[in-house]
């Protein structure tokens, strides 16, 4: 027994929820490839831990959307129910992680990006009009802090390293890179949310996002690459060739024996 996929809300406030709640559920999958994988003991248990932090802020999300549609679904269905192209996450968190080759400086390297980004976000929904949107960030902002704060002494101490962890670095700087333009680019549901006080538009972010990222990368000697024209386009529903894999892995359960729960 196959179970059916679901329709998830799609007006704006879904739209706009939606976005960090995936960017969190998917990071979270790809992070959490990590354990039992880590360089040493302890960052196995910090990246795991991580990454059910990721989990946490996903599902509180994923719960308030569900109870806003008009037919109320649960955060289960919509974690594991929807089609490719109803998941609304950034690009930059579907990438191939250590399963596909990916090193422990890209684990760090995008923790320290999307980390960024969410204690950004999270910051400013602190102050949202909508106050269980508020009472969410008011917690997750605190686990976001610490995960910038454990990427951030990683870059530093990896590019400022050897010679081969730097190289690393430098590497998973050049792959990464390009996907961060996303982070920024506003649609009508940031332009809705901005208007109505349930949060910030994803461009508001990008100069205190860019500054911090700078810093930390000035402390790695690692040199802040150019823009680029190319922009992913996850956030939108369309997606890398990377994320039906992994969804066909994070989905088999739930659709083979209908009504697993967390």
């Amino acid at each position: 027994m196959t179970t059916p996929s679901i329709t998830p809300p799609n007006d704006l406030r879904a739209r706009y929820l939606l976005r960090v709640a995936d960017t969190c559920l998917i990071h979270a999958q790809r992070q959490s490839e990590w354990c039992g994988h880590g360089p040493v003991l302890e960052e196995d248990i910090a990246l795991t831990n991580m990454s059910l932090d990721l989990l946490g802020q996903a599902r509180a999300l994923l719960t308030l959307v569900g109870e806003g549609a008009a037919m109320p679904v649960d955060e289960d269905q919509l974690a594991f129910l929807r089609e490719e192209r109803d998941y609304l996450n950034m690009t930059l968190a579907e990438l191939p992680g250590r399963k596909g080759g990916r090193d422990f400086g890209d684990a760090v390297l995008r923790n320290l990006f999307i980390g960024t980004w969410l204690h950004l976000f999270w910051q400013r929904l602190q102050a949202s009009g909508d106050a269980e949107v508020a009472g969410i960030a008011g917690k997750a902002v605190k686990e976001a802090r610490y995960h910038v704060e454990h990427a951030s002494d990683w870059v530093v101490r990896l590019g400022d390293g050897t010679e081969e962890s730097m190289g690393r670095m430098r590497r998973a700087l050049d792959s990464l890179w390009l996907y961060t333009s996303e982070l920024f680019d506003d649609d009508e549901a940031d332009a809705n949310a901005a208007a109505t006080g349930l949060g910030p538009a994803r461009s508001e972010l990008r100069a205190n996002w860019q500054a911090a990222v700078a810093a930390v990368l000035a402390d790695a000697q690692l040199a802040l690459p150019k823009d680029s024209a190319f922009r992913s386009t996850g956030s939108r529903g369309v997606h890398s060739e990377h994320l039906g894999y992994m969804l066909a892995e994070m989905q088999h359960l739930q659709r083979s024996y209908p009504g697993g729960k967390w």
